[in-house]
């Protein structure tokens, strides 16, 4: 059988192993890809892989589990790696972060009475049921189960958020539970404040540090922590920030290839590492996550490229090389075994038709939902993407003062299909007016967009996670009544009758891609002002014109031979019936 125990060292069947990992997300990149992203990750040197698993990615609806559909195959991203030779670092922890939605919690966790991320009992129950299904596939894959799994990971960052010890010994319990028989880490920022707060005490839970530089100062603080508590292990960066992730309307990071293998290279000659990320990949669907600055709300964009040493589309950078030569002496790649994904940009695409989202709404919505007053988004059971609510709101008039209270995170206001303001979540309550024309049955309508729950920080636990309208819309001093929920669903595009009138504003624009030469591609959203794109049913994510990213990858395998509806739903009015891709991505640059 095999073994695994911790000392000074990672004793790998009675060897030290120094881990030299990089993190890939199953859940970012498409199925077919992982094994090449694997063997690229084995090619530049790496003995181990880390992933996360999001929990809200595998019970996206309450009790509704899903460990087997594309993407979600977590056992067989596992046994892949084992097939390379690589050890496998899990991290299920609740809460992962990882710039993912809502830091992986799924989002009906906030229709409940509970405190998340703590040892209330309500969060501990959906947790051990959780737990339960997953550690049900994890644990016969553990390395002293003859699997590739050599270390799962407790909590991700809970010193950057608590110190509540019943809680992490109520997940370290669960754990034990479900017959976890590895080792079990935690991983926080490496100052001593950070790892107190996330230490378990009196337990063989050992601590690793999260950074990306300045490897000597940080890896001394956490020595110094281990020592304090008599705790004897590797030490280990968890995350060696290889690059960063981006947010709308912000200039794109990049760092230096050169600074970067000095950076690693400091750490690798002081212990274990793991680089975050290796191969980020596309957030795609509404899974984007959101960074908490403040009172504001900074959304990330839809590509997790980090510039990482595979880009999103998993192709090899310059970092890839400079830590290939680090890590095994040479920078020569296998050509056999090493290939970029073939790229093509197509122009074989037709535009059929448009249609505005008023004159399909019953088609494309959920079961309508009527009530006295705007109900949130998670009350409706929907967790993501777009709800509108509409309701008559009488007779020619003007009205000075109208506020929308408690909105999240963007709206945009229609009175008869024609619109009227957009505010984004720092104007939201903000006054402005409506003029009614002679009628009597004048409508308002009130398209709210969630763009991304935040994955970090305090903000976890506000109000403002709950998304849609919280509160109500105020028309002069009183709150108005009757509300029809219109909550986007679109699973149902191919209902769409495109035959009818599209007048500007807000709807789907459709075009088909004819193509027997299937390659990966960018759509060029340029032209286009906001909104998401889907390839035969695929959401490929969010677009934005504020940039800094102005193309959505589209993966070859979810093309196909013939013809490929691609529908794009824009809310600004602001399209073209010309569409084009190219075989790189576009982005500002600085």
């Amino acid at each position: 059988m095999n073994t695994i125990k911790i000392s000074k060292d990672f004793l790998i069947n009675g060897k030290p192993v120094k881990l030299i990992s990089g993190a890939i997300h199953y859940f970012r990149i498409m199925e077919d890809y992982w094994e090449d992203s694997l063997e690229k990750l084995k090619e530049m040197g790496c003995n181990t892989v880390e992933t996360y698993i999001p929990w809200n990615f595998h019970e996206q609806e309450e009790n509704q589990f899903d460990f087997t559909s594309p993407q979600h195959n977590i056992v067989k991203f596992i046994k892949l790696a084992e097939q390379k030779g690589l050890y496998v670092i899990a991290r299920p922890s609740p809460y992962i972060c990882a710039e993912w939605e809502f830091g992986g919690l799924p989002y009906w966790l906030l229709t409940k009475k509970l405190k998340i991320r703590s040892s209330d009992p309500n969060f501990i129950a959906y947790v051990e049921r959780y737990y339960s299904r997953l550690f049900d596939l994890l644990t016969p894959l553990q390395w002293n189960k003859n699997g590739p799994i050599i270390l799962l990971q407790l909590e991700n960052e809970y010193g950057s958020y608590g110190n509540d010890k019943t809680y992490l010994a109520e997940i370290h319990r669960i754990m034990l539970e479900n017959n976890v028989s590895v080792p079990i880490f935690t991983s926080d920022g490496s100052w001593e404040e950070a790892l107190e707060a996330g230490y378990l005490p009196n337990s063989q839970v050992f601590p690793t540090g999260n950074f990306g530089s300045n490897a000597s100062v940080n890896i001394a603080a956490l020595k110094s922590f281990m020592t304090s508590k008599n705790i004897i292990a590797p030490l280990m960066c968890m995350e060696f920030w290889d690059g960063w992730f981006n947010r709308w309307n912000e200039p794109v990071v990049k760092r230096n290839p050169i600074e970067l293998r000095d950076s690693v290279k400091e750490m690798y000659d002081l212990g274990s590492l793991n680089l975050y990320m290796f191969h980020g990949g596309t957030n795609f669907g509404f899974m984007n996550g959101c960074s908490a600055r403040g009172t504001m709300d900074l959304h990330q964009v839809t590509s997790y490229d980090y510039d990482a040493p595979l880009t999103e589309c998993g192709d090899i950078t310059e970092k890839y090389y400079e830590l290939k030569e680090l890590f095994t002496g040479s920078r020569k790649v296998n050509n056999q075994k090493i290939r970029n994904h073939a790229k093509r940009a197509y122009s074989e695409i037709t535009y059929i038709d448009s249609v505005s989202l008023f004159d399909v709404l019953d088609s494309v919505s959920k079961p309508v939902v009527r009530n006295s007053w705007p109900l949130p988004m998670e009350d409706l059971n929907h967790g993501y993407g777009y709800i509108l609510y509409q309701s008559i709101i009488g007779n020619a008039r003007k009205i000075d003062k109208v506020r929308i209270i408690e909105a999240s995170d963007r709206v945009k206001v229609y009175l008869n299909q024609k619109e009227q303001i957009t505010q984004l979540k720092k104007e939201i309550g903000t006054e402005f007016s409506l003029n009614l024309p002679k009628k009597t049955d004048n409508q308002l309508a009130i398209l709210v967009e969630n763009m991304g729950r935040v994955n970090y920080g305090t903000k976890l636990t506000s109000p403002t996670q709950r998304k849609g309208i919280r509160n109500g819309v105020m028309l002069d001093l009183h709150f108005h009544a009757d509300w029809a929920h219109y909550c986007l669903d679109f699973t149902k595009l191919a209902t769409i009758d495109f035959s009818k009138d599209y007048q500007g504003g807000v709807g789907f624009h459709k075009f088909e891609l004819i193509t027997t030469d299937i390659a990966d591609t960018y759509i060029d959203c340029r032209g286009f002002g906001k909104g998401c794109i889907f390839v035969n049913g695929v959401n490929l994510g969010r677009f934005w014109q504020v940039g800094p990213a102005h193309s959505l990858y589209l993966p070859a395998p979810i093309l196909k031979q013939g013809v490929n509806d691609i529908i794009i739903f824009e809310t600004e009015g602001i399209y073209q019936t010309e569409l084009k891709t190219t075989e790189l991505p576009i982005i500002d640059t600085i």
